[in-house]
């Protein structure tokens, strides 16, 4: 038994012995009192051990996936949100670049990363990026709060993930744009539907329906890693869910650009350095999130709570 194990056994040891206290009368106040500060004391070290095994999770998943898929969707802010997903897009293939990765256009808003570490490099961008400044439409100066989620999914090789063919549905049909005679007579676009999970895909960027169907597996593929990932987090329970291994609807960081600032909240540490970060530099940002110790701190700062 570790130490933290230790600790969570002496504060449960501790928490039943002031519970058979209640019965007492002049004792109760001052028992419920106790009782309440060690189950927060419990709760904080619980959330503690969640992230140290989230991050050596993620430390086993370096060593297991290289390339990456990202996907960003727009959110809350309508037209506002539009502009901030392709921002974000364009934020992580700068950095992509900077990284001396490749990057491929998948479809809309979705980029594969090919690089060694790649998936380690992005796993920690998975979850809602909130924005919140003036639109250039705003002509009262009001601050707008517009958000976008970002999905990271490791490139999964075919025998990751059993898909069976009986469940799979396939559509073709002409791809649109340009490309010339072929584009306007031959059905090259993809439409793949999973119909145990009513999953769709569609693929339509590549030239040839073969390829196009190639990128429709891999992408159905890491579709349904995501499913299985959430799956795991909610039979885990609340506490690993909120913290490392971010889904979609979890608020992981805020870009504050009258205040020049963004915010990672899982940390609780701030950059004031907007311009540069949202211009590609995700470098301070990403070495924070694989630097263990800045797991470690507690409570909550005034910029999480906005």
């Amino acid at each position: 038994m570790d130490y933290m194990q230790q600790q969570l056994q002496s504060l449960g040891e501790q928490i039943a012995q002031n519970k058979q206290l209640l019965s007492d009368p002049d004792l109760a106040p001052l028992a419920q009192e106790e009782i309440a500060a060690l189950e927060l004391q419990k709760k904080v070290l619980e959330d503690s051990a969640a992230q140290i095994q989230s991050a050596k999770e993620k430390a086993q998943a370096k060593q297991q996936y290289t390339n990456c898929i990202i996907e960003i969707r727009s959110g809350a802010g309508g037209e506002e949100a539009k502009l901030w997903a392709n921002e974000l897009l364009t934020m992580y293939t700068r950095f992509a670049n900077m990284k001396k990765y490749k990057v491929e256009t998948l479809e809309e808003l979705m980029i594969k990363i090919i690089g060694s570490d790649a998936y380690d490099t992005f796993s920690y961008e998975s979850g809602v990026h909130r924005v919140q400044r003036v639109p250039a439409t705003e002509a009262q100066g009001r601050v707008h709060t517009s958000t976008a989620s970002v999905a990271v999914i490791p490139e999964l090789p075919p025998s990751a993930i059993e898909i069976k063919e009986d469940n799979l549905e396939w559509q073709f049909t002409r791809a649109g744009g340009h490309g010339g005679q072929n584009v306007n007579k031959v059905s090259t676009a993809v439409r793949l539907t999973h119909k145990p999970t009513g999953i769709v895909i569609s693929a339509r960027t590549e030239r040839y329906q073969q390829q196009n169907r190639e990128i429709a597996l891999e992408l159905l593929r890491g579709k349904l890693w995501e499913l299985e990932e959430a799956r795991r987090a909610k039979e885990v329970g609340t506490a690993r869910q909120a913290i490392g291994r971010a889904m979609r609807a979890e608020k992981i960081r805020t870009y504050n650009f009258p205040q020049n600032r963004v915010t990672d909240h899982r940390i609780h540490e701030s950059w004031y350095d907007l311009e540069s970060i949202v211009g590609g530099n995700l470098q301070p940002v990403i070495e924070a999130l694989h630097n263990p110790k800045m797991w470690e701190k507690e409570g909550t700062s005034s910029e999480d709570e906005e």
